[in-house]
Parts: C-alpha cells; structure tokens; sequence
C-alpha cells in the first residue's frame, strides 16, 4: 500500500469514495430496459441517473442525439477531474498520466472532423476534455481553420513532437493511422518512465503492462481479420510481457488454430486464457474485442481488490465508468440510427 507522509488516512478515505462511486454504475439489467426503449423515454432515462445535471444544463441548446452526447462526454469529463481532486499524493500523478490518452483521442478526432470538413460543433459533441487539454482549450483547437493550423496550435504540449514529425506524412495521405500508433506508443513510454522507481509506482506498471498485452492482442486479430499483410511492428506497442517481436512472429502464424495455441502458449492471465480458447471461430472483430475488454476488466478488479489503497481501484472506477457512458452512447446512436436491438447490445460492454 502506497502512503503519504500523513499516513494512510487519505488512501482509505478516496478507496471509500470510489466504492460508493461504482456502485452508482449501472447494471447489465438497466442497459437491457433501455435497449427497449425509444431515443426520447432514454433520453429521459439518463436525465433521472448520475447526468441531470448536464442534461438539465444543456437541455436550452440541444436535443435528441445532440443532448445525449454532449451530456455523457461532460459528465465523464466532470467526473475524471473530480477523481483527481479527491486522489491523494503519487496515485494523483499517476492518475493524471494516465487520462492524458483522451488529450490524444481529442486532437485526433478534432484532426479528422477537420480532414471531413465537419463543422467545430459536431466535432465538440464527442470531446471528452479529461486530460491535460482542457475545454476551453479544445475549443480553441476546433475554431482553428484546417488540420495543419490545429497542429500549429499544439506547441509545447505534450502531443506536439510526434505530431510534428509524423502529422505531414498524414496530411498527404489523409490517414492517422500511423500517427495515432505513433501518438499512443510515446504515451505507454511516458507511463512506464513515470512510473519506474516512484513509490507505488509497480503496481501502476502491472496495469500497464495489462493494458497494452491487451491492446497488442486486439491489434493481432483486428490484422487477422482484415487480412493485412505488413510488418505487424508498425502497429505494436513496446512494454508489455511480450516483445514486440514476438507479436511479429504469431502475426505470421496463418492458421487460426495455431495462432491461438501459440498465443496461449504465451499468457499467464488465466480469464484471458479462458477467452482465446472461445476465439477459435469465425467471429465479428467487434465481439472478440468486447470479450477482450471483460477480461480486462475482470483482471483489474482482481488487481484492485488484492491491492485496495492503491491506483488499482482507481484505474478499475476510470475505466468501467468509461464504458458506461460508451454504452449509453452506443444505445442512443443505434436508437438514432434505428439499429436492432441485437446489433446494438452486440456493441455494448457488459
């Protein structure tokens, strides 16, 4: 357990905080209510739960799909910072690192909505200002007239050595995909730096570490699925227990059923172990990558409970909170969109 030249008193006191916190989360059974309802009754739905307040704020400017988003990307917003405020010491920092990867969702997404031409206020209604970047920030950023002055507008953050020396390529070629692995590579390094040598600082790598066996993973099948045969380096993120030549090498395992066996040859993580074998079919990228997240999941709440005054719990709440606003999300813009009911649960994190 962390501590404080206080004492663990502040520890205890924001683990309790974040208890009450998660358990406001909602249920499984309340996403299956809602997924019956109509875009107007989940709109009042959502106004009843933790979001009135941005509803009710925002209620004179927008409506329908337009509130809902721009309700749920405030409110998560409003909550990450409150869960800094309330974080003591080390864990303060570490939790701050950690949010600067929407700082990289933002800028990219305001860079596309730019590339297609989407007007400031479309782009705004899925901002989630919860990093370094703040709204009155990214508002800036959205009134700057193409890509390349957005950029400009970056200098002397954190984001804006990569995006200087990668963003021009992109321009060209009007694709971020290298950029964006580029981005979310430096941002990993800069996490594991942060935290190597700092008190409490390995139990925030064990996470790390987690988080990006995880991402690499995803990344695998998405380029099974996609067929794509090219230097699987370019899309894996160094740090986690596997090299990233490693993942090279299972990149280049072509059967399926190999390529599982060798990548369970390889896990330790025994929930994740439960899950690849069930991945041997041909299934949608979206499901394999949503059974991926509930291991995930699932790993850090066993992080956090064998390790409860730590950045554990914390990183448990932040995350799990994120895809309840993902899935209210979800369901509004499939109801928008007049999806089924299956498809649209089959996008949900439950």
């Amino acid at each position: 357990m962390a501590e404080m030249s206080g004492g663990p008193a502040p520890y205890i006191y924001v683990g309790t905080r974040l208890r009450v916190r998660k358990s406001k989360l909602l249920p499984k059974e309340e996403y299956m209510r809602m997924l019956n309802m109509g875009l107007p009754e989940i709109t009042r739905t959502i106004e009843e739960m933790e979001y009135k307040r941005e509803i009710d704020e925002l209620s004179a400017s927008f409506s329908g799909i337009d509130l809902v988003e721009i309700a749920l990307s405030w409110n998560l917003a409003k909550e990450f910072q409150t869960i800094i405020d309330i974080t003591p010491g080390t864990l303060k920092e570490f939790t701050q690192a950690y949010l600067r990867r929407w700082d990289i969702q933002n800028v990219l997404t305001i860079i596309r909505g730019k590339f297609q031409g989407l007007k400031p206020g479309k782009i705004k209604e899925i901002l989630v200002p919860a990093g370094e970047l703040d709204r009155v920030f990214l508002d800036r950023l959205l009134l700057e007239e193409s890509p390349d002055r957005v950029v400009e507008a970056l200098k002397g953050k954190k984001l804006y050595p990569v995006l200087a020396k990668e963003y021009p390529a992109a321009s060209v070629s009007k694709s971020l995909s290298h950029l964006e692995n580029e981005m979310y590579k430096q941002f990993y390094a800069k996490l594991i730096e942060g935290a190597n040598g700092v008190k409490g600082g390995n139990l925030f790598l064990n996470y790390i570490r987690l988080d990006i066996d995880i991402t690499n993973i995803k990344n695998l099948f998405r380029l099974r699925v996609d067929t794509i045969e090219e230097d699987a380096r370019e899309m894996m993120i160094p740090g986690g227990t596997f090299t990233v030549e490693e993942l090279q090498k299972l990149n280049s395992v072509t059967d399926q059923n190999e390529f599982i066996d060798a990548l369970m040859a390889r896990v330790r993580v025994k929930t994740l172990l439960a899950v690849l074998d069930t991945l041997r079919g041909d299934k949608p990228i979206r499901e394999i990558e949503i059974e991926l997240i509930k291991v995930q999941l699932k790993q850090m709440e066993k992080m956090a409970k064998l390790n409860p005054f730590s950045i554990h719990p914390i990183l448990v709440y932040l995350e799990k909170k994120k895809y309840e606003v993902f899935n209210l999300r979800a369901i509004a813009r499939g109801k928008e969109s007049k999806l089924s009911t299956d498809r649209i649960k089959g996008y949900l994190v439950m």
